[in-house]
């Protein structure tokens, strides 16, 4: 079985209120399925670990802002045409349905649930 790039996506600021301990928390339930699906041969990857960072160094303020707007959707836009498929957890989320969205019209695998992940099952 080839290795797999896969994005993690699902809710991070939605349904938060821009609180920044619902937030962390809605980042750790993506995080929670990264070890099993390394530990299944493949490579997890979440927007926001590629998108946090830049933030701070672009001088982000809050969520929403110019630097928000400027980096955190596009993050996940170029990670995707990287990756192999994307895995939605569940919630209600604006960027995740983008997410599958575009990796729908990528023609990439797209999973709702870790189980049908192969080598998840």
């Amino acid at each position: 079985m080839k290795p797999l790039l896969i994005l993690v996506a699902g809710p991070y600021r939605s349904g938060t209120d821009d609180d920044p301990e619902r937030m962390a928390e809605n980042l750790r339930r993506l995080e929670s399925v990264t070890l099993i699906l390394f530990r299944a041969g493949h490579i997890p990857m979440i927007g926001e670990w590629v998108a946090l960072p830049l933030l701070r160094l672009a001088g982000g303020q809050r969520p929403g802002d110019a630097a928000w707007q400027e980096i955190l959707y596009p993050v996940a836009n170029r990670l995707i045409a990287r990756c192999d498929a994307v895995l939605r957890l569940p919630g209600e989320s604006k960027g995740a349905d983008e997410d599958v969205r575009l990796a729908g019209e990528m023609g990439l695998a797209v999973y709702d649930r870790l189980e049908d992940v192969p080598g998840c099952s």
